[in-house]
This record gives structure tokens, C-alpha cells and sequence, in this order.
């Protein structure tokens, strides 16, 4: 029997402290943009219209309700401000940290079912400028963990459903060439196209879409695809985002494709080159998990703390060792007065002190012995 659940680890001391430096990091940057501290219960109602639904850990309480734990944390965010707020305290600038699970073992979280997010959400608002706080602010966050190489690539969900609209196809017949899209499949995409019996500029815009990737260029090649006035307001929507972003730490990508139902601006995903999964991504969803809700305009986004700790090269640092061993209480306090890190004496064989000493790099056993 295994000692704990599959998709789960612990974490050694070393890894726990590194976790706990970047957490501090990142909550320390987004504090600075005013983004205030929140939590949200690991334990939620569950809800069958929930974005994590079908990926839920259930339980039954007491009662016989059906509850979840905490899958994601957009919703949780949204539950917590209409509960708490009202329009009057827009906009709203929250960040969190925490603990997410997942039933399933999804590749794109390297297998766990259990993992750490730190974000951030600009609710009550929907501009431009709002968008384009949350990118800067994403890549401030990268930078400030050490990875001041990251890029983004923006893109939007609005230009891919309205080119898939043009297909004039079944809802279950687009997700297939969503999908499609998403992995940047040209031949599986190509084939359902001609099943389907997709042709002409249809076709053509819908396989562009996987290449549709670059510098502010793609733009403008991107016009001659928007077959209707739907994809040509997405389009306008990203040049004027991209010209609010500071540098020139982003590109494009008009196949992003991932949950077209629930993105409604433009979004994005943070690169290092030498690492090939995102470490970052975020953008718009002005709508609301369930149509029983108010929607909230809000934009956000959110780091993977396990990959980006990957990201970072995958290995703790050392953990720092203790300055000395003390003997009695009143040594230790001075020193740890003093910002020195130091553990207390649990035998009296000085032996045996000094072997751990040795062992463990702590340079003094100091103090006054005391008798057992």
C-alpha cells in the first residue's frame, strides 16, 4: 500500500524553503502593484458547472451535499468578491497562493494531482489597459524569480471561434478541430476539414491558423483570414494591447486555443527559451462559471510554482546549516537575536554533538553544558 496518494510528494526541507523564498517573491511583487492577500477554502460546493467539473476529488458531507476540493482558483476568486464586494469597490486587485487538485493526471501539470498557484486578478474592469497591466505584471513577477529571458505570445480566443464559426459546423465537430488546433496538428487538422467537407477560404483560414505565429507582421497577414467582423475586432483588440506592453518581450500566436468558452479577451502564455512548457498564462474572461451568476469583467493570471521551479533549473538550492549547536537556552537566544540560526543541544555527550556538527557543516558548539 502505497504511503501516499498517486500524483502526490512530499517535499524535503531544502525544496520547502525554495518554495517558500519564491511564494514570498512573487506575493512581495504583486503586493507592490496594490494587489491584496486573499484565501479561499480548499473545500468548496461542488458545482457540475465548474470549469474543473469532470477533473473534481469529490466528497459527501455530513449532510449528504457533494462537495469538491479546490480545482482551480478564477472561480473561487469570483465566488469570494460577490460575496464580499460590490461594484462600488471595483476595480478590485486580488492576489492568492495555494494548493489545487485534480482527480486526473493531466500531462500539462507533469502528472500531479496535486500543486501550487500563485496569481493575481483585476476584477471589475474590462480596457485595454487593464489586459495590459496583467501581462507587465506577469513578466515583472518572472523576472523577479530569476527568469528575466521569459517572453509572452499573446493571443486571442475571439479570432479562432470566429474563424471555426465559418465551418458552419455541429459545437462537438468544432471542439474536434479546436483540439486540432491546440496541439498545432496540420495533418489531423487537414483531414477533418476534408471530412467534414470544409473548403475554400474556410479551409484556408482554418488551417492558417497553426501558423499564424511571430512578430506584430502576423497581424497584418492575419486580415486577409478574418472572414467576418468578429475576427477582425479580435485582431484590433491585440494591436492595441500589444502597443499599451512595454519592450518587446512578446509575440503572437492566432492559434491559441485552449478553452475557447471561457476566455473572452485576449490571452497569453509565458516562454523561456530553454524550457519548452509554459511557466505563465492568464488573460481575459469576462463572463461567469454559471449562468445563475452575475458576470464579473476580470482579467488575470496565474504561475505554477512545481514548473516553474523547473524551469529554474529543477534543483533546490542547499539549505543554508545552522551557525552553531547551543548548549543552553539563554546562548541560543543571544545569537538567535543576532539573525543567527541556531539549534539547541538534545544530549549532554559532547561526542555525539561534535559528529553532528561535523555531519551537518555547523562551524561552534557554544554555550554553557548543562546537566541532565
Amino acid at each position: 500500500m502505497p504511503l501516499i496518494p498517486d500524483g502526490t510528494r512530499f517535499t524535503l526541507p531544502a525544496e520547502a524553503a525554495w518554495r517558500s523564498s519564491l511564494r514570498v517573491t512573487l506575493e512581495a511583487v504583486l503586493h507592490s502593484w496594490g494587489y491584496a492577500g486573499v484565501q479561499t477554502p480548499a473545500l468548496e460546493v461542488f458545482d457540475v458547472l465548474h470549469p474543473q467539473a469532470d477533473k473534481s476529488f469529490k466528497l459527501v458531507d455530513r449532510d449528504g451535499s457533494v462537495l469538491a476540493l479546490r480545482g482551480e482558483y478564477t472561480t473561487a476568486i469570483g465566488n469570494l468578491v460577490r460575496s464580499a464586494y460590490s461594484s462600488a469597490d471595483y476595480p478590485l486587485r486580488l492576489r492568492y497562493s495555494g494548493a489545487l487538485w485534480v482527480r486526473t493526471r493531466d500531462a500539462e501539470l507533469g502528472r500531479a494531482r496535486e500543486y501550487t498557484q500563485v496569481g493575481a486578478e483585476l476584477l471589475g474592469v474590462s480596457t485595454p489597459l487593464a489586459d495590459a497591466e496583467i501581462v507587465t505584471l506577469a513578466l515583472e513577477c518572472l523576472d523577479a524569480v530569476g527568469l528575466p529571458r521569459a517572453a509572452v505570445e499573446l493571443g486571442h480566443p475571439g479570432f479562432v471561434r470566429a474563424v471555426l464559426s465559418e465551418t458552419r459546423l455541429e459545437p462537438d465537430l468544432i471542439e474536434d478541430l479546436r483540439t486540432a488546433i491546440h496541439r498545432k496538428n496540420g495533418p489531423e487538422l487537414r483531414a477533418l476539414l476534408e471530412v467534414h467537407g470544409v473548403s475554400g477560404r474556410t479551409r484556408d483560414a482554418v488551417m492558417k491558423l497553426i501558423d499564424l505565429y511571430g512578430s506584430a507582421d502576423v497581424l497584418l497577414e492575419a486580415e486577409q483570414y478574418a472572414l467576418n467582423d468578429a475576427a477582425r475586432a479580435a485582431l484590433e483588440e491585440l494591436r492595441v494591447v500589444a502597443a499599451l506592453l512595454p519592450g518587446e518581450r512578446f509575440l503572437f500566436d492566432l492559434g491559441i486555443a485552449r478553452r475557447l468558452d471561457y476566455y473572452t479577451g485576449v490571452i497569453f502564455q509565458a516562454y523561456t527559451p530553454d524550457f519548452g512548457q509554459p511557466i505563465c498564462g492568464g488573460g481575459r474572461y469576462d463572463g461567469a462559471p454559471s449562468p445563475a451568476l452575475e458576470p464579473i469583467p476580470a482579467a488575470g493570471f496565474a504561475l505554477g510554482l512545481e514548473r516553474l521551479m523547473t524551469a529554474l533549473g529543477g534543483e533546490p538550492p542547499a539549505l543554508p546549516a545552522a551557525h552553531a549547536i547551543a548548549l543552553d537556552a539563554a546562548t541560543a537566544r543571544e545569537l538567535r537575536q543576532s539573525g543567527q540560526r541556531v539549534i539547541m543541544a538534545w544530549t549532554t555527550d559532547r561526542a555525539t554533538l561534535e559528529k553532528y556538527a561535523a555531519t551537518h557543516g555547523i562551524a561552534r558548539i557554544v554555550g554553557e553544558e548543562v546537566s541532565a
